[in-house]
């Protein structure tokens, strides 16, 4: 994990359950003898994201709609502390604003990068109860409002188009794509992780809706796509950014920012025995 990511220990669960009371209806000594959830409980699972968000990010409460995707925290906010090292801002007192692509109903990215760092961020998705959720997170914690606008996209043929307006700027972009082609390619990719973690449960114990698991050629379409798009916007962003889930999808994704002549890196991150990565790029006359 990054260095400055607040989730390198295993998790306190006694402060987290004095920080919200229900998780520790779901808390128990796992075989190995340490506090654990189990993590096929979808309910458990949300308790503890809670817990984490007011006892971490100093939020006084937090929720989904049932079936909505749940977040593992400390990935997303790796991702954050990525997203700062690559604005390199030292000893700066700029203002930083960032879009969230694809804001979700959990609003996690945009909370976090205002928890963490203080950024201004406007969130934006397709799905009207996702905006009515991501509204209602930030209604909950009065401290957010200040921070975090969302605007609903009305088009799913656009990404950029409809959202940022004339003459406003935004320091990066941020979007954790859908990487699934379709819905069965989802509930394959649910059931092979299950069985790796020796959980019979058929459920999607992160939630997840058709939007933020799986789109028409999956995650190298929908980056490709938003690349594409992002030429018109050069000169209103200064990096733009998307999670990258299949490391196979790399090549494609390269040769596209290549075709473009956008300057590109790719971030290698780790959490435990986890490997992802994020892809950033820029066009040098924005």
């Amino acid at each position: 994990m990054h260095s400055k990511n607040k989730h390198h220990s295993p998790y306190n669960f006694d402060k987290l359950c004095e920080a919200n009371k229900e998780l520790s209806k779901y808390v128990k000594h796992n075989p190995q003898g340490n506090l654990s959830i189990d993590f096929s409980d979808a309910r458990a699972v949300l308790e503890l994201n809670r817990s984490i968000l007011i006892y971490h990010y100093e939020l006084k409460h937090w929720d989904i709609p049932e079936g909505y995707l749940c977040p593992p925290i400390p990935g997303r906010a790796d991702y954050i502390h990525h997203i700062a090292d690559l604005l390199q801002q030292k000893n700066s007192t700029k203002q930083i604003v960032g879009l969230d692509i694809g804001v979700g109903a959990n609003c996690i990215y945009s909370i976090l990068a205002s928890q963490i760092y203080n950024w201004k961020m406007v969130g934006t998705d397709i799905n009207e109860t996702a905006i009515a959720s991501a509204k209602n997170n930030i209604a909950l914690n009065p401290g957010l409002e200040n921070n975090i606008e969302i605007r609903h996209q009305t088009d799913n043929a656009f990404i950029f188009q409809n959202i940022l307006r004339p003459n406003e700027y935004y320091d990066f972009t941020i979007c954790n794509p859908p990487f699934h082609a379709s819905e069965k390619d989802a509930m394959k990719g649910t059931l092979k992780k299950l069985t790796n973690l020796r959980i019979k449960s058929k459920d999607l114990n992160f939630g997840g809706q058709a939007n933020e698991l799986w789109c028409n050629g999956g995650e190298a379409l929908f980056i490709k796509r938003m690349i594409k798009q992002s030429i018109n916007f050069k000169k209103q962003v200064g990096w733009f950014t998307s999670l990258v889930s299949k490391k196979d999808n790399l090549p494609k994704i390269h040769k596209q920012l290549q075709k473009l002549d956008a300057t590109h890196k790719t971030i290698k991150m780790s959490q435990g025995n986890k490997q992802s990565r994020f892809v950033a790029w820029k066009f040098n006359d924005s």
